[in-house]
């Protein structure tokens, strides 16, 4: 499009150049017919690329000298012609300076606004892979955490059983216990003189332990102790 506008400027350039530079013995209608035309050119092209709408006012000026130029050329004042047909022409190629300027900005502006998005997404992708790494890091440490309370907790339970188990076996003793009845001890202690008949004494004891038999001698004789354990049912 650049080059096409270029292009067509240069062609109604030359346009007027050839207008302009008519050897002056040339009959001033025939360069201000020329003139017109080139300004018509030249308006004709702002127009194709728009400036009626990105450059309104130029582009009217342009039209409006060129009407002058046409009238004045009718009229028969040539010179007067040739000069507003020279300023339509220069009216169009403002106009088409600022539509190309205008393009550009917007090119400019739209360049600027792409470049600026792709910058924030980027930031955006950052910053999501940031936050997934971090929930990564969370998502490990929770899981060691629930690993260590189970390996707690599984040893808790382990203790918990032993205790249980030892209170059991405590509770399944004294119901052992309560339940055997008490062993009955007779004790029988014979005392026997050098000269004279023995003496016999039983003591009838409860009690767990049980005690052999055993003599003693002593000088006023021997005592000989016998311990019988019986059970009661």
């Amino acid at each position: 499009m650049l080059r096409k506008t270029t292009f067509a400027s240069l062609l109604a350039t030359s346009a007027l150049a050839l207008a302009i530079t008519t050897p002056a013995h040339a009959d001033k209608s025939d360069r201000a017919r020329e003139a017109i035309a080139a300004a018509e050119a030249k308006i004709h092209t702002a127009e194709t690329l728009g400036t009626s709408t990105e450059s309104p006012a130029a582009t009217a000026d342009a039209r409006a000298s060129l009407a002058i130029a046409r009238e004045n050329l009718a009229a028969g004042h040539k010179s007067t012609s040739i000069q507003a047909a020279i300023r339509a022409s220069a009216l169009a190629e403002t106009a088409i300076g600022e539509s190309q300027r205008n393009k550009d900005e917007a090119i400019a502006s739209a360049d600027a606004a792409r470049r600026d998005g792709v910058a924030a997404a980027e930031d955006q992708v950052a910053t999501a892979q940031d936050q997934a790494a971090t929930a990564h890091e969370q998502a490990v440490t929770a899981q060691q955490q629930a690993a260590d309370a189970n390996a707690r907790a599984e040893v808790a339970q382990q203790s918990a059983a032993a205790s249980a188990a030892d209170a059991a076996a405590a509770r399944n003793a004294a119901a052992l216990a309560a339940q055997t009845p008490p062993a009955q001890v007779e004790t029988t202690v014979t005392t026997q003189q050098p000269a004279g008949p023995r003496r016999t004494t039983r003591t009838h004891v409860t009690r767990r332990v049980t005690t052999p038999a055993a003599s003693v001698t002593t000088p006023s004789g021997t005592v000989t102790t016998t311990t019988k354990v019986t059970t009661d049912h």
